[in-house]
């Protein structure tokens, strides 16, 4: 057994938990993945060659598959409304294809991404629309992340939209998807620079926002009506991309090759699975061949990370993990006792 971590934050790392189909599409497509969990247990993510999503059970076999109206799936949240599950996801609107050398292909302007609710069995349920803001006039809407205020917890169903990639707000929208509001994080700890993944916690009594405000290293801290609260993470976060909550921990997926936890008062607890060091490889998260093309690397070392960018745990604080690269890689980490 691989072990990582130590006392309360020891795993079992499985390398590989999960695979992709076996597809040419899905050996060469870079992976741009999500997780979510679900209350069967299911596992949904995102296959690296096409926009559909995968759903797998917690031993790794997969369940089930369907295709979504999308160019690239990003980041995937399941909520429940009323009883029923439902998969958000954000389509950021650009594909990195291999015929291309793994660049963007060139479109025009405007409004590229798109943010989509489906239920469980991939039936469109809404659309969100691009705000009308003017910093859009000719730029791209291109969001990364969403999180739900959900009235199961006390909230009051408005869903929260990161536009990482695009002009980097956080926008607000009510349940039925009426355009509320945004944030810049100009009213907090400074302008966000890819504000790549966001959550709503409910682990205290008010249930907070966090934004992980990547390309400035931090995360910045919101009251669900928009008013900053507090910024953390400057002295131990890379590229913060990603959250999930497992037990009284929050889980960082850092794209610099590691997780990091947090208890909940935001103390940094310990890193996981570091890898720092890779980041430096030319080609990173992927490697350069002999002609200097982008190939997936040769070596993808277990018990480190190398590009976590997808993250989800379920209810025994098992974490799932998926990474950026050529091809992907999925990694379960098995919670063990302390």
């Amino acid at each position: 057994m691989m072990r990582i971590g130590e006392g309360a934050h020891a795993y079992e790392w499985i390398d590989n938990w999960a695979v992709y189909p076996d597809t040419g599409d899905a050996a060469e497509g870079w992976v741009h993945p999500g997780m979510a969990f679900g209350r069967d247990g299911s596992i949904y993510t995102s296959h690296p060659g096409r926009p559909e999503i995968l759903v797998y059970d917690r031993a790794g076999k997969l369940q089930n598959s369907w295709k979504a109206d999308a160019v690239e799936i990003h980041n995937l949240v399941l909520v429940e409304e009323n009883g029923r599950e439902y998969l958000w996801v954000t389509d950021n609107g650009a594909k990195r294809f291999k015929d291309i050398g793994y660049e963007y292909r060139k479109d025009s302007s405007g409004a590229a991404g798109q943010v989509l609710k489906f239920d469980v069995g991939g039936t469109l349920a809404l659309r969100l629309d691009m705000p009308a803001l003017p910093d859009y006039a000719g730029a791209r809407w291109s969001p990364t992340a969403v999180a739900v205020n959900q009235e199961r917890f006390g909230g009051n169903g408005d869903v929260w939209v990161a536009d990482g990639y695009g002009k980097s707000y956080v926008h607000r929208y009510d349940k039925a998807g009426t355009y509320l509001g945004s944030l810049n994080g100009e009213d907090g700890a400074g302008r966000f620079s890819c504000p790549h993944g966001i959550l709503i916690d409910v682990r205290k009594s008010e249930p907070e926002l966090y934004v992980a405000d990547r390309a400035n290293s931090r995360v910045q801290v919101y009251d669900t009506a928009g008013r900053f609260r507090r910024v953390f993470g400057q002295d131990h976060l890379k590229k913060p991309s990603c959250f999930v909550v497992a037990g009284n921990d929050l889980i960082v997926g850092d794209l610099s090759a590691r997780l990091s936890v947090f208890d909940s008062a935001d103390r940094f607890v310990c890193h996981l699975g570091d890898n720092l060091p890779v980041c430096a490889r030319p080609g990173w998260p992927n490697a350069l061949d002999g002609q200097g093309a982008r190939v997936r690397p040769a070596v993808l070392e277990a018990g480190k990370f190398n590009s976590p960018h997808g993250l989800t745990a379920d209810p025994a604080g098992n974490l799932y993990i998926a990474e950026w690269l050529i091809g992907g890689r999925m990694i379960k980490l098995n919670r063990l006792a302390a």
